[in-house]
């Protein structure tokens, strides 16, 4: 019907800022980091890895307070892109291996990320 509304349930996210990952296909295969961003649902940075250069030149800034114009040093930078993905795998902090990421209820209702090889808890750092 046209006017019915239709719900769209956003799928939860299996990784998370903060996880430990590992690179499972491209040029960084095998090295291990850990998830500084999530940058959309199927997108994520993870720090030095997919790093590429990105070459600067020098431009006059001019500030909002100063009346001299100050200048951007130019040069070549070091950049994180981000990976997809579909191309990292979360690793286990108790098991230490790569795993799929299963969803469990504690006895409280919450629901908990769980390692699907050992099913012990993913445990999640409490920002303080």
């Amino acid at each position: 019907m046209p006017g019915e509304v239709v719900k769209h349930f956003t799928k939860v996210p299996e990784i998370r800022k903060g996880d430990q990952v590992v690179v499972l296909t491209g040029k960084d295969a095998g090295k291990h980091g850990t998830v500084d961003r999530v940058v959309r649902p199927d997108r994520v940075i993870v720090g030095g890895i997919n790093v590429s250069k990105r070459h600067t030149k020098p431009r006059t800034i001019q500030g909002r307070t100063e009346s001299a114009p100050q200048i951007q040093q130019g040069g070549i930078l070091d950049k994180t892109m981000p990976l997809a993905i579909s191309n990292v795998m979360v690793v286990c902090p108790s098991c230490g291996q790569p795993t799929r990421v299963r969803h469990a209820a504690l006895g409280t209702g919450a629901s908990v990320r769980v390692c699907a090889r050992c099913g012990e808890p993913l445990a999640r750092e409490v920002k303080s």
